[in-house]
């Protein structure tokens, strides 16, 4: 095992203990009781795969910078928040879009066959889950690989826009700083001045990830979708998450109230350790694998 501690997935994972084999009984115990189990996931279940999250002790975005993501509002208000986001974008894409899913999102992949997951809601927008092959699934805050236009809605994938960017910046060169858990990386302004950004090529309007920024919200239907799924499954797994966007907390507030049992698998506190039934401090990567 030492090996994979060595690798360099695991530079942006938190210290933790090995599952204690007590817990990893618990834990089967609790899957095996459920017939129709929601999971959610969040930023904890990717850094195994070498995408750093934002809240983790010591590894964490906002422990190593004092970056903060981009705000919905400015990016909508002003084009040189969308010139600097995209110029960053662009340098980060190869990278970020190259992410491989690791063994958590291959187990969840391979409950929902067994017919064991119900329902999987994931906070992340890597796109992960969908390369496992996960397909009872929501996007709860979109996913990077797809763009829209905030005028008329057309959709492209975010692997053409590289192309449309490329065109338009044939001599720009940037050397990344280190890439954020959003897919974009650090660059100066002076980079930044000269990186132009193709318009929607139906309407001419603005081009955005199909992605829920900071202080945007997800939409009423989503939200609507996502309830109904968990008014049909008996119990909650949470993977990967402290939970502390509200968006995905407020399913776990419904598990509560509709009296389901409730599982936590996360290295660190999180919102609802003090309603959980269980709460595990492991890698999803490490404990997942070991329930059959």
């Amino acid at each position: 095992h030492a090996v994979s501690r060595a690798s360099p997935n695991l530079a942006f994972v938190p210290a933790c203990l090995p599952p204690d084999p007590v817990e990893v009984e618990e834990l089967q115990r609790f899957v095996s009781n459920s017939k129709k189990l929601f999971v959610m996931t969040g930023a904890g279940i990717s850094t195994e795969s070498g995408i750093p999250d934002y809240r983790s002790e010591g590894v964490g975005l906002y422990a190593r910078t004092d970056r903060r993501p981009i705000q919905h509002a400015e990016f909508v208000r002003s084009a040189s928040a969308r010139q600097r986001y995209w110029a960053r974008n662009f340098v980060g894409w190869p990278q970020f879009s190259s992410h491989q899913p690791n063994r958590a999102h291959l187990v969840l992949r391979d409950w929902e066959k067994l017919g064991k997951l119900h329902w999987l809601v994931t906070q992340n927008v890597d796109a992960l889950h969908a390369k496992a092959g996960s397909q009872r699934m929501t996007e709860l805050h979109g996913c990077t690989h797809r763009v829209f236009c905030l005028g008329c809605g057309d959709q492209i994938l975010r692997s053409e826009l590289q192309e449309h960017f490329e065109a338009l910046n044939p001599t720009w060169k940037a050397e990344a700083f280190g890439v954020a858990p959003d897919g974009d990386v650090f660059l100066t302004d002076e980079q930044v001045r000269n990186f132009q950004v193709p318009a929607c090529r139906k309407c001419g309007g603005i081009l955005k990830p199909d992605v829920t920024f900071f202080g945007d919200t997800v939409s009423r239907e989503k939200v609507d979708f996502v309830h109904q799924r968990l008014a049909e499954s008996d119990s909650m797994l949470v993977a990967g998450s402290s939970m502390q966007v509200y968006s995905g907390y407020r399913f776990a507030l419904a598990a509560r109230e509709k009296q389901l049992p409730i599982a936590i698998l996360n290295i660190g506190p999180t919102r609802l350790d003090h309603f959980a039934s269980l709460k595990l401090n492991s890698r999803c990567g490490e404990l997942l694998p070991l329930i059959v």
